[in-house]
């Protein structure tokens, strides 16, 4: 949470997390339906690491997915990460992007840092990942010199490129030093142009777009500018439009006479989020017809927690014994229930009540996001898996719920919904 104008009134630079604090509860509730993977890693380092560590992954994760949302099919996605959390990143982007399109793993090697009682720490690491299965690759843009204490066999020098051998995956480059006048900008995370830029120029071409989400020391800006790409800089930080505007004009990028104006465009700026335009993820380039995503309605946005306590009325056994799992018909105590989706979200199943479902843990497992309910059903009742417990309770249950998610839909926020919803 800290910028330069807050360390320059005296405030200090902490990486701390609350989960009550920097998490919002619908990335919860959205991570849990559409990622389980993601889920796990978070859910797995809360238990490991701490609350803080995963409202840290969580606060992160929701960015990254929307990061692999926007990524071309041929983009690269690197995650610049310290020591502190770099095992739970690497799991966290195997859930987004796939084990398999991992990369590799850079090492920045720089030459101070704090000493004590351990191994002087003397690197960050970047994580690199792929969307696709062909990715851009620029390699001669980033060949370096080969050693001078290598003799080159006149019978081998077709061997070695005359620009140098492409860098390997640690990199020796300075840090920024804290006294410089010509880079630093106070933020106590910033980066050094150079890095960026050989990042930029392997992994994109001239005239695509780089994108940063935390752009505010303008390093990525001014590196693609540098380099000839069109970029987005995004930042909380108030400030941060007019650091990117001085350090153009620092690196003689910006026409002194107009304040907005570059060597190769004009930089905007955009206030306000821009509106989605992949709703049913309908392709809009071919035609260029965009469709913006409908608004979800109110009844529509109730919370993981508020459809499983509706839930768990309509499902409730008859003589009060428990909740019917609507997979198997097995009565068991709330704790044991998982709301799950009737048709998956692989099907394009929506997140709303009307296709929710409670189902005991087994059933939920087997389920997973790849069988309709239906499916699980007929599952349930194959002789090899002999986990249907009663029937004619699971289609209790199934009915009640369709009846009370059809009747929150007919009646909510009304004063008998709001009179229900006061006694779950």
């Amino acid at each position: 949470h800290a910028t330069p104008d807050s360390l320059a009134k005296g405030a200090r630079f902490e990486d701390r997390w609350s989960w009550d604090r920097d998490v919002h509860p619908d990335w919860v509730d959205a991570v849990k339906d559409d990622w389980p993977a993601v889920w796990s890693v978070i859910d797995t380092a809360r238990v490991a690491a701490g609350e803080d560590m995963a409202a840290f992954l969580c606060w992160l994760g929701v960015r990254l997915l929307e990061c692999h949302r926007v990524l071309k099919e041929t983009g690269s996605l690197y995650l610049h990460i310290d020591h502190t959390a770099h095992a739970y990143a690497k799991c966290l982007l195997d859930g987004i992007f796939g084990r398999k399109q991992f990369r590799n793993e850079i090492v920045w090697h720089y030459n101070s840092g704090p000493r004590g009682k351990n191994f002087g720490r003397r690197h960050d690491t970047l994580l690199w990942y792929c969307k696709g299965k062909e990715w851009v690759f620029n390699k001669d843009a980033v060949r370096e010199p080969y050693s001078p204490n290598i003799n080159i066999p006149p019978s081998k020098a077709h061997y070695y490129h005359p620009d140098g051998k492409v860098c390997g995956d640690v990199w020796d480059m300075p840090i920024i030093p804290q006294n410089d006048k010509t880079e630093r900008t106070g933020y106590p995370t910033q980066k050094p142009l150079a890095l960026y830029e050989r990042l930029i120029k392997a992994s994109s071409n001239k005239g695509d777009v780089v994108l940063d989400p935390f752009c505010g020391c303008a390093t990525t800006p001014v590196a693609a500018e540098r380099q000839g790409r069109q970029w987005v800089g995004i930042d909380i930080w108030d400030g941060a439009y007019q650091m990117v505007l001085d350090r153009l004009e620092q690196e003689n990028l910006k026409v002194a006479d107009e304040s907005k104006r570059l060597n190769f465009g004009e930089v905007y700026l955009r206030t306000r989020p821009p509106e989605r335009t992949d709703y049913d993820d309908t392709p809009v380039v071919p035609d260029l017809r965009l469709r913006t995503q409908r608004p979800p309605e109110p009844w529509e946005r109730l919370s993981r927690e508020q459809m499983a306590r509706i839930l768990a009325v309509a499902q409730a056994h008859p003589n009060g014994e428990g909740v019917i799992c609507a997979g198997c018909g097995r009565v068991l105590e709330m704790e044991f229930m998982e709301l799950d989706h009737i048709t998956p979200k692989s099907d394009r199943g929506a997140n709303h009540i009307l296709n929710r479902i409670l189902l005991c843990r087994p059933c939920n497992g087997r389920k997973r996001n790849h069988l309709t309910l239906a499916g699980l059903l007929m599952e349930n009742k194959k002789p090899a898996v002999k986990w249907m417990r009663n029937e004619t309770l699971a289609q209790l249950a199934r009915d009640s719920a369709e009846k009370r998610a059809n009747w929150v839909r007919d009646n909510f926020g009304n004063g008998e919904y709001q009179a229900f919803m006061a006694g779950v």
